[in-house]
């Protein structure tokens, strides 16, 4: 397959420069999906006030807890996809891409079902305040029916990821989150739709995104072309993505079980700190999206040469994406910290959130390179086809460990700092762990490629 201008040949050459390129419009790509959520908070927080904001603030981790099972699966998608591009298997990368598509249909409605039925309830067992959980009912009720549009976009951007194209998804959220903003603005300040006008504008957004890629792939000439008469399930190609997709999710779902605790810890301070921690855990979520796009290179890169049988660069691709994401996280983390309280004044006009919101960006926000380097070390295992054991070390590194830390040392010690310290241990405990695993890994897939190479021979 010619590679075209928009992709990237992951299986030759130097590798920092495709690391960047192929980062860089992730990383913006990120951070403009953030900016659906930061334009929520923002024009909420300043036009609709501060019960508005926690309301909104704390269905995050609700909404990251049913969603994020089926995001996983995309990164089943795109490993499967990427590993058939770098064996030349184009009809197989075909019949992935059409299984990625169905899967996100079904996932899209999935989510929705779910989302709706049980956000009341959910939040209930949240411990959101009564002052606010009515309207974050309405938020996440609104929210989830964007799903199906979520959906096909995540998926369809992974297809275009495992090509090495990280542009024309960047180019799709730059329009769609210019609708978004602009949306906010019109429901909240001249139809004065509080946290409804907010949520519809995101939906909407979602689905004009999740169009956009679709007749990306539907236009491409290669392998990743879209018929949408050819859209169905390819048995072995599910398989593939569920082994990959599957505990990743299961893995990023139970990452939200913890948070959910910790976001029920945060609320029985009141709404004036769910307000502060909302705003911060949105700042920081810019450094987080940043890093993740190098967690993504490490997917990618990998997988590809896994299927070009290429083991002794994965070494290479693992020094380049840690060098990487480390500086990232240092300095995107640090430099929101430096100007904490100038960014949590652009989402509440209220004085009063600021303090907490720099707790939490100080303990949060400076270590954060160390999230990063745990992230980083996952994405090389689920390249290789080890997505199973770095699932079993994040429960029981970060959402156990987290869960006893709630009610051991949290209860011992109820404060936000208490809280917050947490997430920087279970970091450290989990990077230490992936790395052991990722020798092991590693070590086991080069003999097992020298060995059929030899038996091609």
């Amino acid at each position: 397959m010619k590679k075209t201008k928009h992709e990237i040949d992951m299986c030759n050459g130097p590798l920092l420069g495709k690391v960047l390129v192929f980062s860089l419009p992730l990383m913006l790509s990120g951070i403009l999906q953030l900016l659906y959520n930061a334009a929520d908070i923002a024009v909420v927080g300043r036009f609709a006030g501060s019960a508005s904001l926690a309301a909104v603030g704390s269905t995050t981790s609700l909404i990251h807890l049913i969603i994020n099972l089926f995001i996983g699966l995309s990164v089943g998608a795109s490993v499967v996809v990427a590993q058939h591009i770098g064996a030349h298997d184009f009809r197989k990368a075909h019949d992935a891409v059409h299984t990625a598509v169905a899967l996100s249909l079904v996932a899209g409605t999935a989510t929705l079902i779910i989302g709706i039925a049980l956000s009341k309830f959910s939040l209930t067992l949240m411990d959101t305040p009564e002052d606010v959980i009515d309207l974050a009912t309405l938020y996440v009720r609104i929210y989830f029916l964007g799903m199906p549009g979520m959906m096909v976009y995540n998926f369809g951007a992974a297809i275009l990821r495992a090509m090495g194209d990280t542009m024309r998804p960047l180019w799709f959220l730059t329009f769609s989150g210019i609708v978004n903003v602009l949306l906010n603005l019109l429901f909240v300040c001249v139809f004065h739709m509080d946290v409804a006008g907010v949520a519809l504008a995101t939906i909407i957004s979602q689905y004009i995104s999740a169009v956009l890629v679709i007749i990306c792939l539907i236009k491409l000439d290669n392998c990743c072309h879209l018929n949408t008469k050819e859209i169905r399930f390819h048995k072995s190609e599910v398989a593939k993505m569920m082994k990959v997709g599957l505990p990743a999710g299961i893995q990023s779902s139970l990452f939200s079980v913890s948070n959910v605790l910790i976001q029920s810890s945060i609320n029985s301070f009141g709404s004036t700190v769910m307000a502060g921690n909302a705003a911060a855990a949105n700042i920081e979520g810019f450094t987080y999206t940043a890093m993740n796009s190098v967690y993504q290179a490490a997917v990618t890169f990998v997988s590809q040469n896994v299927g070009a049988k290429k083991p002794e660069r994965i070494s290479r691709v693992a020094v380049v994406t840690l060098m990487t994401v480390t500086a990232v996280g240092l300095i995107m983390g640090g430099a929101s910290y430096l100007s904490g309280e100038t960014l949590l004044r652009i989402y509440s006009t209220d004085a009063a959130i600021i303090p907490y919101g720099m707790i939490r960006l100080r303990m949060i926000c400076l270590p954060y390179f160390l999230c990063g380097v745990m992230e980083v070390f996952v994405g090389l295992l689920r390249g290789m086809n080890c997505s199973t054991l770095p699932m079993i070390v994040s429960v029981f590194g970060s959402c156990v460990f987290r869960v006893i830390w709630v009610y051991t040392a949290f209860r011992a010690n109820p404060t936000q700092e208490t809280l917050y310290i947490a997430y920087t241990v279970s970091w450290i405990l989990c990077a230490s762990i992936h790395f052991i695993c990722y020798l092991i890994i590693k070590s086991r897939l080069k003999k097992k490629i020298s060995s059929e190479k030899i038996q091609t021979a």
